[in-house]
């Protein structure tokens, strides 16, 4: 599979609810989808999941409850998918990604980020969104048995050292604030991508 190499990638994680969507949505927004894709990990995996379950993948990829009545079990299928290949979902990811900026906006474990890191390890950095456990239940977050402990969720709450935090809180520095530094970085790759030739592309086994 051939795809074209980024010159940055931004690979996001965070607990359910604290607001990883939102951020990375606004990254995009200020920087343009002419530059800057989100790839989702999650939405091959759900693609794959409801091929192979016979069910509705527009519910699955949507907030409403649908999808919460499978999670457990599309995580279990998921970790024994990625236990036989731990750059599955990577790699289904990128497959059509072109843009120069890629904004991964749901890692979710160790193999996850050191699938990019090893793929691109001039151009990848970490992003950790996080929010207090009083935010996310305002936001609708339950703690939920065999999701909220499981490595989904907790996969890289330790031995990361993120080179960026962003912390999504009322009371917080404001989200454009907080994001100035990566943005800037994000359109210093832009513009050296206009500036250089393209590299050549990169295969990904």
């Amino acid at each position: 599979m051939e795809v074209s190499e980024p010159r940055l990638v931004l690979v996001f994680s965070g607990k359910r609810k604290s607001g990883k969507d939102y951020v990375t949505d606004l990254i995009q927004d200020r920087l343009g989808s002419d530059v800057c894709c989100i790839l989702r990990l999650s939405g091959p995996l759900k693609q794959q999941y409801a091929e192979e379950h016979g069910l509705d993948l527009q519910q699955l990829l949507g907030p409403g409850p649908y999808k919460e009545q499978y999670r457990a079990n599309m995580i279990g299928w998921g970790e024994t998918r990625r236990h036989d290949d731990p750059g599955f979902f990577c790699r289904l990811a990128t497959r059509e990604a072109c843009q120069p900026v890629w904004v991964v906006s749901d890692a979710r474990r160790q193999t996850d980020l050191q699938f990019f890191c090893s793929e691109f390890p001039r151009q990848t950095q970490s992003v950790r969104v996080q929010s207090s456990e009083k935010t996310r239940k305002q936001r609708g977050w339950s703690f939920s048995t065999g999701v909220d402990d499981a490595e989904s969720e907790c996969g890289l709450d330790s031995g990361v050292e993120f080179d960026w935090i962003i912390t999504n809180e009322a009371d917080a520095p404001s989200l454009d604030e907080q994001l100035q530094p990566i943005l800037k970085l994000a359109e210093e790759a832009v513009t050296s991508s206009r500036r250089r030739p393209p590299d050549d592309p990169v295969l990904v086994l």
